[in-house]
């Protein structure tokens, strides 16, 4: 590497001050001269190389990243089973044909587990609707794998909890009404239960803690952070009238007010666990979730509904490289 020149020079007056006693002016000149003609292709040197400096570096970082495209093993896959656990929230009902338009306050709300026997005949049966399923697929972008972008599916089920009391506020078929309401299957069953799909993109980073890398044994810090829409299923009974969207197979997705799955909202999260490597290209992954989403236009009888959802999620995955 080529010195600075300004530790050069410091080098050239500290030697100056340090000899200005024994040597003679011709001699302190001579000197003088001799350091300009040392350092000056020191001096161009190293400007030519900061010259150089930002277009190497951007040819490094191309470099790697087509490194990464095109390793073998890049891409990874996992299923996995998860329990959701869901922060009290407002829910805004507006029918304006019956002339409703309330919310309910801090409902309390829970998943829906499968038992193991519904999950494991699920996967035999094709029907990945039914557990509440997490889905990751992605693909590193350096050569280290430790950095990917991944798309990532969580079948989640929402279910407000029947037979609590909670407050309500606003209008519901006569002038302004406050007070209790005792949550039921017919005046409110509210259920996002088929399910609260969460489809993001995530920016994922792990990072090595114990055992070889890349090879079976070893155990890495992985963590996400991303943001996508909610694609839920609606399924509710408002104040006795269900809300009716056709049958699954018919208008299945995504936009049209009939539509089995409907857009509905965003949603952004991070999640963070460990990856354990079983085998070279096998591994299990234990991670936590928070999730923020905001609903809207979630259909109901003759109206719709509002709310936003804080969500915690715990996450068991099998997964693949390939």
């Amino acid at each position: 590497m080529i010195p600075h020149t300004s530790v050069l020079f410091s080098f050239f007056r500290t030697s100056c001050r340090l000899t200005e006693r024994t040597m003679t002016p011709s001699s302190n000149k001579f000197l003088a001269l001799a350091a300009i003609v040392v350092l000056w292709p020191f001096s161009m040197a190293q400007a030519q190389d900061q010259a150089d400096a930002p277009a190497a570096t951007q040819s490094t970082v191309k470099t790697s990243f087509d490194q990464a495209l095109q390793q073998d093993g890049n891409w990874y896959f996992s299923w996995g089973y998860s329990r959701q656990f869901y922060a009290p929230s407002d829910i805004h009902i507006s029918q304006p044909s019956l002339g409703n338009d309330f919310t309910v306050r801090q409902a309390k709300a829970s998943d829906f587990a499968s038992s193991p026997e519904d999950t494991v005949k699920s996967l035999f049966e094709l029907d990945f609707t039914n557990p509440q399923e997490n889905v990751r697929i992605g693909k590193f972008l350096n050569p280290e794998k430790t950095f990917a972008i991944e798309f990532s599916l969580d079948h989640s089920k929402y279910n407000v909890d029947l037979g609590q009391t909670v407050d309500v506020t606003g209008t519901i078929n006569t002038p302004s009404r406050s007070g209790p309401l005792k949550v039921d299957a017919q005046n409110f069953s509210y259920a996002l239960h088929n399910g609260l799909n969460h489809l993001m993109v995530n920016a994922v980073w792990l990072k090595h803690l114990y055992g070889p890398e890349n090879q079976a044994g070893q155990l890495q810090l992985i963590s996400r952070a991303g943001a996508g829409i909610l694609l839920p299923h609606a399924d509710n009974t408002i104040l006795g009238n269900p809300n009716q969207v056709g049958p699954k197979n018919e208008n299945v997705c995504c936009f049209a007010k009939n539509d089995w799955w409907q857009v509905n909202g965003w949603t952004a999260g991070v999640e963070v666990g460990l990856r354990y490597r079983i085998y070279k290209a096998l591994y299990l992954e234990l991670t936590s979730k928070v999730a923020y989403g905001v609903l809207r236009g979630v259909p109901v009888f003759q109206g719709s509904a509002d709310q936003t959802i804080w969500m915690y999620e715990q996450v068991l995955s099998t997964g693949i490289l390939f």
